[in-house]
């Protein structure tokens, strides 16, 4: 008896490793985010330079959506090609959110 509470003990551990690992992972994730936008804060020059070409947070946010959007039609062996560009869309349609919504606060704090 002790042998099949043992065999059906197992399965509970290992979705609980799993997640644990996707805890974990969550909160590597969050911790980067962090770190991209803190690099960010001090200036609004480096937002700006980092939304590039777009002109303001909500013609950035426009654009990584557009393309988005796009690479998710575009076939799988295309999108392969452009990891890189989807990455960059991401990281800039966060810094653009972030800074709509808190870059007003921050550069007004900045400026006193």
């Amino acid at each position: 008896m002790p042998a099949a509470i043992a065999a059906t003990a197992r399965p509970c551990f290992a979705f609980a490793a799993i997640r644990q690992d996707g805890i974990r992972k969550a909160r590597q994730g969050h911790r980067q985010r962090k770190a991209a936008i803190d690099q960010m804060k001090p200036s609004r020059a480096l937002f700006l330079a980092a939304i590039r070409p777009a002109q303001s947070a909500e013609e950035a946010i426009e654009d990584a959506a557009r393309f988005v959007s796009m690479f998710r039609n575009m076939p799988r062996w295309r999108q392969e090609r452009r990891t890189a560009d989807f990455a960059r869309a991401r990281q800039q349609r966060l810094f653009a959110r972030f800074f709509r919504r808190y870059g007003h606060r921050l550069w007004a704090l900045e400026a006193t």
